[in-house]
């Protein structure tokens, strides 16, 4: 046999060999995740949903969903362990302090009211706005006297 031949089939095992190892350290990776598990860790599950440790057991977990509602989950179910300031932003919109990000960027509100309030004039400084078309009284007359002389089916001006 000659080497060429079995060149193909030595790169397909080494590239199964790496994507096993790859895989395998995921894993291991996701289960020392889940051993950092203690009560009071927030946590979210593969599903989205955010929650907070109660108990931890062997392959189970009590999470705490809501104030005073406890569901068991399978420890696979854990997504991610989440630190206290990342899970108090998600769950309970808690901002850090002087609106800036961890980073020291400013945080972009979602409404853009906001952003131009103070650009905007006080309630009463400002002159109504006339949303009327100009010359809407004309029009309003010429559509008038249309009417008027409009004719229907078999109408005429004989008498």
């Amino acid at each position: 046999m000659n080497i060429v031949t079995l060149l193909p089939f030595i790169v397909l095992i080494g590239a199964m060999v790496l994507m096993t190892r790859s895989a395998k350290k995921k894993q291991q990776q996701a289960a020392a995740m889940r051993d950092q598990m203690q009560p009071g860790t927030g946590i979210r599950t593969i599903g989205g949903m955010y929650a907070t440790v109660k108990e931890v057991g062997d392959d189970t977990v009590l999470l705490e969903v809501a104030p005073g509602v406890h569901a068991v989950y399978a420890k696979n179910a854990v997504a991610a362990v989440l630190e206290d300031a990342e899970y108090n932003r998600i769950v309970h919109g808690a901002e850090f302090d002087g609106g800036e990000s961890e980073a020291g960027t400013p945080v972009v509100p979602d409404d853009a009211s906001s952003l131009t309030a103070a650009d905007r004039p006080a309630a009463g400084d400002e002159p109504a706005v006339d949303l009327g078309k100009d010359g809407a009284a004309e029009d309003t007359k010429a559509a008038e006297a249309a009417e008027v002389n409009k004719k229907d089916d078999g109408d005429t001006d004989a008498k």
